[in-house]
């Protein structure tokens, strides 16, 4: 038998189709590209709420509770390095700035150690690891150099949480973190100011060490838990017995309702 001859037109039609299948396959996922990845598992507002908490106040966010953190873990250290700068500043603007560090920081642990009970939030009472080494190396370092190396390490490390306050300043739902956000944001800039009016400040040192990206980024808990009944005791901060300076409060923002 002969074999039957092909149908003319069908390998046409057959390649058309499949083409316009593709097209009509390629316009519905234009059409419809972003169902809801904003509820999609990993996507920030995911995150957000996973890690967010209730409380009387608001929500509570993990970057939040770390924030509450950073403020005591920043006194833990900085007070300290104050009232060594006011003994062993050979300068009276490093001796100055030491005071704004006494002053500032012991307000601000008060504050601090306020909104976190408040919140049943549990704080540390060391400084950590990296804060212990920049002190270890301020005692180590004596005349001049002490002068430099104090008003550089203080002022890169408050240049690295001045950002921190801002971004929480910006996206907080809790009145009592809004409040003391506004604080440390006063106090972190009058601190900025007064290292700089040291004299000692590399601002060269610290342009590369933005443009390097060392900044290291807030590190996220893994999540709840939020507050506790009992958070445990915070130990208040001790400022040195120096003439008292002081640094004014924020305007906290009003309660809610107000």
């Amino acid at each position: 038998m002969r074999p039957r001859p092909p149908v003319k037109g069908r390998g046409i039609f057959s390649g058309t189709g499949l083409i316009i299948t593709a097209l009509a396959a390629t316009l519905a996922a234009l059409v419809f590209p972003i169902w809801s990845y904003a509820d999609r598992s990993g996507t920030g507002v995911d995150v957000l709420n996973a890690q967010t908490v209730s409380t009387q106040y608001g929500p509570l966010s993990a970057l939040d509770r770390e924030f509450v953190t950073k403020v005591r873990l920043a006194g833990l250290w900085e007070l300290p390095a104050g009232q060594q700068a006011e003994a062993k500043g050979t300068t009276e603007a490093v001796r100055t700035a030491g005071r704004h560090l006494v002053e500032g920081h012991t307000f601000l642990d008060e504050r601090v150690r306020t909104v976190a009970s408040r919140l049943g939030l549990p704080l540390p009472n060391e400084p950590n690891d990296q804060q212990q080494g920049w002190l270890s190396e301020l005692d180590a370092a004596r005349g001049e150099q002490y002068d430099w190396k104090f008003a550089n390490i203080l002022r890169l490390a408050h240049g690295r949480v001045f950002s921190v306050v801002a971004q929480v300043r910006a996206s907080t739902r809790n009145s009592l973190v809004r409040e003391l956000a506004d604080d440390a944001n006063t106090t972190v800039l009058d601190h900025i100011k007064i290292l700089e009016a040291t004299g000692y400040v590399d601002f060269d040192a610290l342009a590369r060490d933005m443009a390097a990206g060392s900044t290291p980024p807030i590190t996220r808990s893994p999540g709840p838990p939020g507050p506790t009944t009992d958070p445990g005791a915070a130990v208040p901060v001790t400022p040195s017995p120096a003439a008292t300076y002081t640094l004014p409060p924020a305007a906290a923002s009003p309660p809610p309702g107000s």
